[in-house]
């Protein structure tokens, strides 16, 4: 593979960065539900985490305009590319909409969104009791809904990985095969050849 089918060197930290905060919200989010004792430590890293990810989904969409992704492979079935393009919308649509669903959320129950001691985000939506309600469910379902995404797109990834071998994953993966292997002098090559 050579490097002009590969994402860039940003496109590449980005994604993976998202793929790490994305996959501890999920673990937060369980963690959330799961232990009241901890709730408001994990609500204290939950809040901050998600308006980081809002902001590295707006960065992502301008790298992702100003750096476009390689191209498929040519013998790619139109379904893949469908499901693909399906998919990448859908998981950044998810990626904007859970944040600012959760931050109306807040503000709709009145609760403030600090991300640091005193720095606090101002209020999105009027304080109403039903407003908070509709959101707190909307924000769960997204929720799961992103975790179903997620997986599917692991999933993918592996399926490219190890099964198709077709450089999909190697166009995101930080390094390829090929750079990993170290050069052989040529004084090693002359003595494998003897």
């Amino acid at each position: 593979m050579n490097h002009t089918t590969r994402f860039p060197v940003v496109s590449r930290a980005l994604h993976w960065l998202m793929a790490l905060l994305v996959l501890a919200m999920i673990f937060i989010g369980i963690a959330m539900v799961a232990s009241l004792s901890a709730y408001h430590r994990l609500i204290a890293i939950h809040r901050p985490l998600g308006i980081l990810i809002l902001l590295l989904v707006v960065v992502r969409l301008i790298n992702r305009w100003v750096n476009p992704p390689p191209p498929l492979p040519a013998d790619m079935p139109h379904w893949q590319r469908a499901a693909a393009l399906g998919s990448h919308l859908l998981l950044y649509a998810l990626l904007f909409a859970l944040p600012l669903v959760g931050w109306g959320m807040l503000s709709a129950g009145g609760y403030p969104v600090v991300l640091y001691g005193p720095i606090h985000l101002p209020p999105i939506l009027p304080h109403v009791a039903g407003l908070y309600a509709a959101l707190r469910t909307t924000h769960t379902v997204l929720a799961f809904t992103l975790f179903a995404v997620f997986l599917a797109h692991l999933g993918a990834a592996l399926m490219h990985a190890l099964i198709y071998r077709d450089g999909v994953f190697q166009s995101m993966a930080t390094r390829t095969r090929s750079a990993r292997r170290r050069p052989t002098s040529p004084s090693r090559s002359r003595a494998a050849a003897h």
